[in-house]
Formats: C-alpha cells, structure tokens, sequence
C-alpha cells in the first residue's frame, strides 16, 4: 500500500494496487498532452539548428593536397531571383599541418553578361600564436564568409573561380574547398 499526504487538510489516505494503477494512469493521461508537446519542441529546435537555404553546395578535392596555380576550382551556380538576398561561403578543408596562418586567393566572379570581377583575400586560418580556427581532427575545417547580404543584378548562370595565390607553387596541405550559396529569406 502507498499512503498519501494531501496537503490541504493534512489527512493521510492509503490507496490499494489496484487504486494505485488507477490514479497512475490518470497523472499519466495528464501529462501525455505536455509530453508530446515537448517532443514536438524538441523536435523542430534540433531540425532548425541549421536551416540553411543551400541553393549551391559544391565541394572540390585538391590532388594530393597540394594546390597548384594552374588548378583553379570553378563554381557555376544558377540565380532565379534577382529581388533574393543571398549569402555565399567558403568551406576550407586543410591539414592540420599545414605551413602557414593564412591562405590567399584570387576570387574571379563571371557573370551572365559576360561581365569579369576578380578581387584577391587573404584568409586567416589560424590566430597569431599558431591556433587553428574552425573544426580540427587529423584536418581542420573552416567555414567563412566569401559575402554576406549579396545580391545579383542578372538572372542566369553564375561562375565563381577560386586561384590559389601564394608564393609557392604548389601551396602544400589544402585539401578540399566548397562554396556554397544560401538564399536568405531577405527581400532587397
């Protein structure tokens, strides 16, 4: 027998097996509706966690890891609406190894039109005291910002050229490179 204290008027009731199994069924009939609530919760905050809009998502191996000038990657994408924000990323894939803080780029853009823009960025990988940023194991993994609220002025094929612009040739240790290109729900 399980005795109860109700707190109201502090008097002590006993409840049988079968009394038990009644009252346990009833809490559990009034919890269901909270349990199932919460599991849904539960379910749409780990399914958002990263719900990014990935209109483009390319990745490139680097023979050997060793990147030579002559290898540049090109990333042609599709852009269907010209009223989109986007924002475009570049994933690095490097040893951990790897000989030096940073990595330049020549970043070549073609456009529909036919119309060239080409910019050069240095991309810091580690802190000044040698410290990897982004994901390392055996080989780190970094994610940055190529552009963040990007439009475009054209409907139509996009190329994006990425060029490794070091000073040796090959640049030892890159291994993989992705962009990727997410359509935010930002109307311009």
């Amino acid at each position: 027998m399980i005795f109860l204290i109700k707190r109201k008027d502090a008097e002590v009731q006993s409840f049988s097996p079968s009394e038990q199994l009644t009252q346990s069924h009833l809490f559990n009939r009034q919890l269901l509706p909270i349990t199932v609530l919460f599991s849904l919760f539960f379910v749409v905050l780990l399914t958002s966690c990263d719900s990014r809009n990935f209109i483009f998502n390319e990745s490139q191996s680097i023979e050997a890891g060793a990147w030579k000038y002559a290898d540049t990657k090109d990333y042609a994408f599709d852009i269907a609406d010209t009223s989109k924000v986007y924002n475009i990323y570049l994933s690095l894939n490097h040893a951990e190894d790897y000989a030096y803080q940073n990595l330049y780029l020549k970043i070549h853009t073609l456009f529909p039109s036919g119309k060239k823009m080409e910019q050069q960025v240095s991309f810091e990988l580690a802190d000044k005291y040698g410290k990897w940023y982004g994901d390392c194991g055996s080989q780190c993994e970094l994610e940055v910002d190529l552009q963040k609220g990007a439009y475009f002025n054209e409907v139509g094929k996009h190329t994006i050229t990425l060029e490794q612009f070091m000073r040796k040739d090959p640049i030892d240790g890159i291994n993989k490179l992705s962009v990727m290109v997410e359509e935010t729900e930002v109307i311009r």
